[in-house]
C-alpha cells in the first residue's frame, strides 16, 4: 500500500514514521514548510516537495495531517482525485472531500504528539469514517497495522469525543504550567509534582472521575479554599479559574 503523507507536523512525523516502520511504502512527503518536510523524507526514506502541483498521482492513499484551518484549502489544491483521500482531524466532517474525491474517509489517532517523544502507537485509539464499505476496509486495514484499538464512529461522536480530550488533555497540560509558574515563585521543582500527577491518572483507570476526586473543594474545606484564593489575588485570572473549578467540583459532589 502505497500512501503519500501530506503535513510534516507532529501528527504527520508520527503518522509516516510508525507506517513506514509498519512496512508501508511511504511514497512522498509533502509539507510547506522545506525544513521540516526534508527531514521527515530522510526518516522514512521518501521523497519531499512543498508544491501540491507535484504530488505523485499514483498513491493508493492520501493522508492529510495538516491544521484544520488549512485542511479545507489544501485539500482543493490537491490535483489528484484518484485513491483514498482521509483527514486526521478529530472536529471536522469527512464531507470536506465529497465533490472531489470518490473515496475519502477520517483516520483520527486519539493521541497528544510531540516529535520530541516517542510513541507506542499499540494503545492509541484510531477512530475511521469513510464515504464507502471498500474506503472503510481499507483503512480499518491500514489502522490494524498500527494500533489494537479501532473505532468505527459518526462525526457526532468524533466532534464529542474530541471536545472531551480538550478538557482531558490540553486544559490539563495548561494547568501543569500554572502549576509550575507558581512552584517557579517559590524555587520548587515541577518534579516534586509528578507522583502526585502519576497518581492522579492512574486512579482513573480504576474509578470514575468523580469517585477519585480528592482536595479541599471535594470535602468543602473553607479555610483552606479561602487561603488559596488570598494567595492568588494577585493573579486575577488564576484567582477566577480557582473560584470556577471549585464550584464545579462541588456541584458535582452535591
Amino acid at each position: 500500500m502505497n500512501i503519500v503523507c501530506i503535513g510534516s507536523g507532529n501528527v504527520g512525523w508520527h503518522l509516516a514514521s510508525h507506517l513506514a516502520e509498519a512496512d508501508f511504502s511511504i511514497q512522498q512527503i509533502v509539507s510547506r514548510t522545506t525544513d521540516h518536510a526534508r527531514k521527515l523524507g530522510q526518516l522514512v526514506n521518501a521523497p519531499f516537495t512543498t508544491n501540491m502541483a507535484e504530488i505523485m498521482p499514483d498513491a493508493d492513499i492520501y493522508l492529510y495531517a495538516v491544521p484544520d484551518d488549512q485542511l479545507p484549502n489544501i485539500i482543493t489544491q490537491n490535483p489528484i482525485k484518484t485513491g483514498i483521500h482521509c483527514h486526521t482531524a478529530g472536529s471536522l466532517s469527512r464531507e470536506l472531500f465529497a465533490g472531489k474525491v470518490e473515496n475519502y474517509g477520517v483516520f483520527y489517532p486519539l493521541q497528544t504528539f510531540s516529535k520530541q517523544k516517542q510513541i507506542d502507537f499499540q494503545n492509541i485509539p484510531i477512530l475511521l469514517e469513510a464515504s464507502n464499505k471498500s474506503t472503510l476496509k481499507t483503512l480499518h486495514k491500514l489502522a490494524a497495522h498500527l494500533s489494537s484499538q479501532i473505532l468505527e464512529t459518526n462525526f457526532e461522536q468524533r466532534q464529542q469525543l474530541h471536545l472531551a480530550a480538550v478538557f482531558a488533555c490540553n486544559f490539563s497540560n495548561s494547568l501543569f504550567a500554572i502549576a509550575d509558574k507558581l512552584l517557579k515563585e517559590v524555587n520548587l521543582p515541577f518534579d516534586l509534582l509528578l507522583p502526585l500527577i502519576r497518581e492522579t491518572v492512574e486512579k482513573v483507570s480504576l474509578l470514575k472521575p468523580e469517585e477519585a476526586q480528592t482536595g479541599p473543594a471535594a470535602r468543602s474545606d473553607t479555610n483552606v479554599i479561602a487561603h488559596h484564593l488570598s494567595m492568588l489575588e494577585i493573579e486575577p485570572r488564576l484567582q477566577n479559574l480557582y473560584r470556577i473549578m471549585t464550584e464545579i467540583i462541588q456541584e458535582k459532589r452535591k
